[in-house]
């Protein structure tokens, strides 16, 4: 991973944290589309503990996309080299 792609991480990682419920779902929806370890892991935390019932549903669906996606990149014949 290039250290922009882990600078772009860590930022939307931070805004899960903030107290408006819109940005952490802008933050969400931004994460889902990267797939690495970390957002994952992120993600879970934040449906497990996030007090707003649409940010803890949003970030399970954000976490099964990025799941499926590191799945597909370790399979055999993956995109991981790209």
């Amino acid at each position: 991973m290039s250290e922009s792609q882990k600078r772009i991480i860590n930022f939307h990682i931070a805004r899960l944290q903030d107290k408006s419920r819109d940005v952490r779902l802008k933050a969400i929806a931004e994460l889902a589309l990267l797939p690495d370890p970390e957002v994952l892991e992120a993600l879970q935390g934040v449906f497990k503990t996030d007090g707003d019932l649409e940010v803890r549903k949003a970030a399970q669906e954000a976490g099964r996309n990025v799941f499926i996606k590191l799945k597909e990149q370790n399979a055999p014949g993956g995109s991981a080299g790209i």
